[in-house]
């Protein structure tokens, strides 16, 4: 198998090349690996899929090092090559999708990385882009719009641009405009605080919107969040941090809990939608599911699972 990792300078607070580099000189002998760097947004997907269609026959692994945005690049690269598969070295700010497996670390670790397997996993399929953690829109798409300023400005997005989202959204996105069904049901008539629909279990880096998903049952864990009062949603952050939102009894009123095979949504033009971090505006948008499209490298360990609430 030829081993190729694919190194995002940009993510996270530092360059990462060297020190991946340094590692793969270590543990890289008797493998047969290469490594790139990209130049910018798109990058990653573009030369991943240029180097499939150039090594059709080989067996590879394509390791995304950077944060979501490069192994959502990444992912999209690879998706639909039989002979392709995805593995993540986590260096950037956020690193949600790893999260659902729990402790990171075995994902920085080169050499349980190389010998690491692949397992099937979901992805969802939004407007013809995959997405292999979480899309989201209302609250948090106001979230989004405010990091990508800041990486337009200063590069880097990071828990700052990510806390400054909140405030923007906490007083200007409480009630989107927006219509969503799941799996032909009607959730959401008129407007939303949130909703997000998710194979991984966390996102913008401490929220555990999905505490129940399962990233290879071949179905999205559809959360939607109705408009209410800026207090009560202060109060709410905690549990949506820890994951207990969906327990709460006082939350219940306000919640719409689905699991689904696709999700619709008709809004005003001006919508957006967040994948896997990346912004995608269009007002009316289909997300599906789409079981086993992607072979995951998981190092050490085997697929998780979690207990689904009634």
């Amino acid at each position: 198998m030829k081993h190729v990792f694919v190194i995002n300078p940009s993510a996270g607070p530092f360059d990462s090349s060297e020190r991946i580099r340094s590692a793969l000189a270590v543990y890289g002998k008797g493998y047969d690996y290469e490594v790139y760097s990209t130049t910018g947004p798109g990058d990653a997907t573009r030369y991943v899929r240029d180097w499939i269609a150039k090594n059709r026959a080989v067996e590879v692994r394509f390791y995304a090092c950077g944060g979501d945005g490069t192994l959502n690049e990444v992912v999209n690269g690879a998706a639909g090559s039989p002979h392709a598969s995805v593995g993540c070295c986590p260096c950037g700010s956020g690193n949600d999708y790893v999260k659902y497996y729990g402790d990171k670390e075995a994902f920085l670790d080169i050499e349980s990385q190389l010998r690491s397997k692949d397992v099937p996993v979901d992805l969802m399929e939004v407007n013809g882009r995959y997405c292999i953690n979480v899309c989201s829109f209302g609250f948090d798409t106001t979230v989004i719009r405010v990091i990508a300023e800041a990486r337009k400005k200063h590069k880097t997005g990071g828990k700052g641009a990510y806390i400054a989202g909140i405030v923007k959204a906490f007083f200007k996105s409480m009630r989107t405009r927006c219509r969503v069904k799941a799996d032909g049901e009607v959730i959401c008539k008129k407007r939303l605080l949130l909703c997000t629909a998710a194979n991984g279990s966390y996102v913008g880096s401490s929220f555990r919107c999905a505490p129940y998903s399962v990233n290879d049952d071949g179905l999205m864990e559809v959360c939607l969040v109705k408009p209410m009062s800026r207090i009560r949603f202060l109060c709410m952050i905690s549990s949506y941090i820890k994951g207990s939102h969906l327990s709460k009894a006082g939350l219940k009123k306000f919640l719409v809990y689905r699991r689904a095979k696709e999700v619709e949504i008709f809004a005003p033009s001006g919508f957006a939608v967040s994948v896997d971090g990346e912004l995608l505006e269009d007002n009316h948008v289909t997300i599906k599911i789409r079981p086993g499209a992607l072979r995951f490298a998981l190092p050490g360990r085997e697929s998780a699972s979690a207990e689904i609430p009634a």
